[in-house]
């Protein structure tokens, strides 16, 4: 959740709800107007970091939430109190609002197949760290310019990760989509749009720094139809050591995945 954006609404009710992180599931889980409650709250107060899709900007993806084996009382744990040494702060919600939050995200759970086990996972997670880790994370480690990759395995398909590392243009997201600012006096600033309204743009710049700019003091905004990540094609990766890696990522199934 955005440490600007935190959510406050009062909602009426809520009597036990917190007996829920004790002991059982989500009290709210499959409540049809708990769900309409989650999905605003979240857009309102999570999608800043998470994306308003839940597929992540800033923040992990969690739409892989019932696929990570994280109970509801330990995600409940997490959005009470936030994240120590990270922008996750600890929530002012109720626990009402929490709850609804997270019956939402229950809903968006999707899990795709395990990879067949072709290919060798330690060649492709050296091939990850030397490729890709300086801009996506696996667990702690990596960085924040591409999306967390932490639980990709459940989430993508083979076939759909081997086509974004051939062609990385071919599917651009939202929170991860290049623009060039250009300045009054003539500056270009290249980073990823992480949000835009008519007045205003924020971006992350490849040295992964936060940057916010008034549309008014810019001489030009630049939406960029190429990602900042690089294709890797047979003559850069080659097939065998793209069937290394995809088995590598297919293994990042879990949200605890941290590779040393």
């Amino acid at each position: 959740m955005s440490a600007a954006i935190v959510i406050v609404a009062a909602l009426a009710g809520g009597a036990g709800l917190a007996s829920g992180q004790n002991g059982g599931g989500n009290p709210l889980a499959g409540d049809a107007n708990a769900i309409r409650t989650g999905t605003s709250l979240f857009q309102g107060g999570c999608s800043d970091c998470h994306g308003i899709d839940a597929k992540g900007v800033l923040g992990p993806d969690l739409t892989t939430v019932g696929t990570s084996g994280a109970t509801d009382q330990r995600l409940f744990r997490t959005i009470r109190e936030g994240v120590s040494g990270t922008p996750m702060p600890s929530s002012r919600g109720t626990d009402e609002e929490i709850w609804s939050i997270l019956a939402y995200l229950r809903t968006l759970s999707t899990s795709v197949p395990a990879i067949p086990t072709t290919g060798d996972a330690a060649n492709g997670e050296r091939i990850f760290w030397s490729q890709c880790g300086s801009c996506h994370r696996v667990g702690e480690r990596g960085g924040y310019l591409g999306p967390d990759l932490s639980q990709v395995g459940s989430s993508r398909s083979r076939e759909a990760l081997a086509r974004d590392i051939r062609d990385a243009s071919a599917s651009l997201v939202p929170g991860y989509r290049p623009v060039t600012l250009v300045t009054s006096d003539g500056r270009r600033i290249r980073g990823l749009k992480k949000s835009e309204d008519a007045y205003s743009i924020r971006i992350m710049d490849a040295s992964e720094h936060l940057q916010g700019y008034a549309k008014a003091s810019l001489r030009e905004v630049i939406h960029e139809p190429r990602s900042m990540m690089p294709d890797f094609p047979a003559s850069r990766l080659s097939d065998r050591d793209l069937d290394d890696l995809l088995r590598f990522l297919g293994t990042l199934r879990t949200k605890d995945a941290n590779r040393p």
